[in-house]
């Protein structure tokens, strides 16, 4: 049983989307929200992002959707360090501060401004450490951030009982189709 969900996954860039309302991102959404609501009927409590651009901060619009039915649901914003979003663009830095603002708790690992990858390899092992599951929108055929989590996630799941749950473009081209033939 799932009490704590880590969420991640593709950055826009690494997706070419640059559009906060592209269409593909309620695709994306929706994968998300099928799995949380899977995890959410075992008991979950906590999904717990980095607050990265792309995945991460479209799961925590999921999650606040969500907590309309299911108010014990709570969001944890974990930074790898301090003020990652300092360089980003207005229109990015707004929704990073709308999750900031609705999340239930957050920190920063390093307490310090950024200073290597250092940073990013003890956040993938905290997640992983501090959840019972990871959902990653990854996909082997294109690589990009979320194949160091993954590698990372298979490591630990060597060692210790962990849902390590994977969509990635075939997932998402099903859901695509799915809503096509609802439209009909």
């Amino acid at each position: 049983m799932a009490k704590v969900v880590a969420i991640s996954g593709y950055k826009p860039s690494e997706l070419g989307l640059f559009q906060k309302n592209h269409p593909a991102i309620s695709f994306i959404k929706l994968a998300i929200r099928r799995e949380l609501e899977r995890f959410l009927e075992e008991g979950l409590e906590w999904v717990i992002i980095s607050g990265q651009l792309g995945t991460e901060l479209w799961a925590a619009e999921v999650v606040f959707e969500l907590q309309q039915l299911h108010p014990e649901l709570q969001l944890g914003l974990i930074t790898p360090f301090l003020n990652q979003e300092e360089n980003w663009n207005e229109q990015n830095k707004e929704l990073y501060e709308s999750v900031l603002i609705g999340a239930d708790f957050v920190d920063s690992i390093t307490k310090k401004k950024y200073e290597g990858p250092w940073q990013f390899r003890l956040k993938n092992q905290f997640f992983l450490e501090k959840s019972d599951a990871l959902i990653l929108f990854y996909d082997h055929e294109k690589e990009g951030g979320p194949k160091y989590l993954y590698e990372t996630a298979q490591k630990y799941k060597e060692n210790h009982p962990y849902d390590l749950r994977l969509f990635g473009f075939y997932d998402l081209q099903i859901i695509v189709e799915e809503s096509q033939q609802d439209q009909y």
